[in-house]
């Protein structure tokens, strides 16, 4: 009974635990070039589509809405994206990313590599594997159980 317990508790606290090692360790990395962990994680998504809506592009990271149109117009202020009036739906605004912003998702690539090496080497590649495919099930199975309000 204590095993259950202790995983009970011990899945949100290291899941909480390891995002929030990564994200200090983005953040800190990423400061001395102007973008946040979480700018970052949209000029990658953005990167992946050549156009998302505002909306898209916070169901793609997971975020919400109001907070992704704080960081595109921070992140437009700096020139690394670009939004514009849809072509088809007048309450929305598409995006994408500009060459400079282009430009910089490159060098946060190659400057978060050093992150992205340090977890790759705690564990196996089957188990990087094994990991980012349990993780991936986390939100969909969560999400079922959503209500709309």
């Amino acid at each position: 009974m204590t095993d259950s317990i202790d995983q009970e508790r011990g899945l949100p606290l290291a899941l909480r635990a390891a995002y929030m090692a990564l994200h200090r360790s983005t953040d800190a990395r990423f400061a001395p070039h102007g973008v946040t962990a979480d700018q970052f994680v949209l000029l990658l998504a953005l990167n992946e589509s050549s156009t998302l809506t505002q909306r898209e592009l916070a169901d793609r990271i997971a975020s919400d809405p109001s907070t992704v149109r704080a960081m595109l117009v921070l992140l437009e202020k700096k020139g690394f994206v670009r939004r514009v009036a849809h072509p088809t739906d007048s309450r929305a605004k598409s995006v994408k990313l500009t060459p400079n912003g282009k430009r910089k998702l490159r060098k946060l690539w190659e400057v978060g590599q050093s992150i992205r090496d340090e977890m790759y080497q705690s564990m196996t590649t089957k188990e990087a594997d094994i990991l980012i495919r349990l993780l991936r099930r986390i939100p969909d199975i969560l999400s079922r159980g959503r209500t709309t309000v």
